[in-house]
This record gives structure tokens, C-alpha cells and sequence, in this order.
């Protein structure tokens, strides 16, 4: 499963995650700038960006922004929603941004963390982040992370469901320290389609630790995005809001 997302994160994610919508985006990025107080025209790069529906909310709330992500089918719908070209997105692997300049945030949402095998692979993200942020404590992030404690104690094994004439089954169990999906997409007179998803399943403590070891220093650990302190149990999220150390 080294590469899954590389086959992943392709047309069918489209249809297996077309619930994700706008509004909710600009409900969370709205909330995302009360916790970074950042002022308009700051810098902010949308790491793992998708399908760029939050780097355009950033963007139309008035900041700078650059969005990166592996997929090329992803930044092509993100390109759509782009139509005055005010967002720059690029293709590139989240352990090594092709970015020279630094920001005054780096946001990474939407668990896009902890899709690699090894500790050492996904620390190198946190260490790209801290690059990439404004130096002497001034560039902030916000990395928004599953909470392990609720998703090990509310994982759902199955669910189907159909859109149109497709259908859509997910099957879900945790192993090796990791959450993994497998997903099959059933349509008529067409093979079935099967992908991999998997994120490795960081505590709260061993999180703090990698960030501490990147230079990254936390501030607050919210639940979810209505700014609800973080509650090993009942808290679906887990978003760190904080800052460059030096």
C-alpha cells in the first residue's frame, strides 16, 4: 500500500467524496482566520490541497494563496473553481514542496497527514512545513488530524451507497497502526473499480512529539471546528493551531 494515493486520488475520488462542499468550507476557513489572526494579503499555502475548495475560500476572504497537491486530476478541479486565476496551484509531493519562498501560514486539512508507511516519512512533512513558514515565530499552521481515540471507538466496518447507477461500497478496519479503506466502485457493464486508502494513526501525544521535533510549536488543540477544546473521546477532529519556533 506504499503508493496508494497516487492511484487514489483520481476521477473516482470525485465521485466518492462529492459530499465535500463549499459552504463547508467557507464555514471552516472562517473559523480558521479567527485562529490565525492574520491580516488580508498574508501568504497562505494549502498543503495537500485537493480539490482547492478551501484555497478558494481563503482566497475570496482575502489572502494570497497557493495551493499544492500530488494529484493532477485534483488540481484540474480545483482549476475549474479558479476561473480569475488569483490562486496558484502546483503539483508536488507534500515531503518535498517545490516552493523556495516562505508563508505566513501553511494549513493542511482533512487528515491529509499520515498517508506513508514510516514515522520518518510522515515527519518529513512537518519538517517541510516548518520550512516553508515565516521564521521567528511569526508563520502559523494549522494542521486538522482524525482523532484515534473516536474513529477506534466509532469505525463503521461497512457502508454502500449509489450515486445514480453506481454504487459505492467502503469497508473499514484498523491494523498495523493504521485506518484502511478499501473501496469498490460497482457500475453497470463496467469491472469494478477497487482503491486503497490508509492514515496511520497518530495519538495525541505522539503527535506533539514529531511537531516539537520539526520545530513546530502548538498553541491550542481543538475537537472541531466550532473551536471546542479537544476531548480524547468525544472529539471527531484533532486540529493544531500553532507557530514556527524560531
Amino acid at each position: 500500500m506504499s503508493d496508494w494515493y497516487r492511484k487514489s486520488f483520481g476521477d473516482d475520488y470525485l465521485l466518492v467524496y462529492k459530499h465535500r462542499d463549499m459552504r463547508g468550507a467557507y464555514d471552516e476557513v472562517k473559523r480558521m482566520i479567527e485562529w490565525l489572526q492574520l491580516p488580508q494579503q498574508s501568504s497562505v499555502l494549502d498543503l495537500c490541497c485537493g480539490m482547492g475548495r478551501h484555497s478558494m475560500a481563503l482566497r475570496d476572504f482575502g489572502y494570497k494563496v497557493t495551493g499544492v497537491d500530488l494529484s493532477g486530476v485534483l488540481l484540474m478541479e480545483a482549476n475549474k473553481l479558479n476561473v480569475d486565476n488569483e490562486v496558484r496551484f502546483l503539483q508536488g509531493d507534500m515531503r518535498d514542496v517545490p516552493l523556495t519562498e516562505t508563508f505566513d501560514a501553511v494549513v493542511n486539512l482533512f487528515t491529509s497527514f499520515g498517508y506513508f508507511e514510516h514515522d520518518e516519512e510522515n515527519e518529513r512533512v512537518l519538517r517541510e512545513m516548518y520550512r516553508l513558514l515565516a521564521p521567528e515565530g511569526k508563520g502559523k499552521f494549522i494542521i486538522d488530524f482524525m482523532n484515534p481515540d473516536f474513529v477506534e471507538e466509532h469505525l463503521v466496518p461497512f457502508s454502500s451507497r449509489t450515486e445514480g447507477s453506481i454504487t459505492i461500497e467502503e469497508t473499514r478496519r484498523i491494523e498495523d497502526g493504521f485506518v484502511r479503506k478499501t473501496i469498490v466502485v460497482k457500475e453497470p457493464e463496467m469491472e469494478e473499480r477497487t482503491y486503497l486508502e490508509q492514515v496511520k494513526l497518530y495519538p495525541l501525544e505522539s503527535f506533539m512529539k514529531m511537531l516539537d521535533r520539526s520545530g513546530l510549536e502548538v498553541s491550542h488543540v481543538y475537537g472541531d471546528y466550532n473551536a471546542s477544546d479537544y476531548d480524547r473521546n468525544e472529539s471527531k477532529r484533532m486540529i493544531f493551531v500553532g507557530h514556527r519556533k524560531g
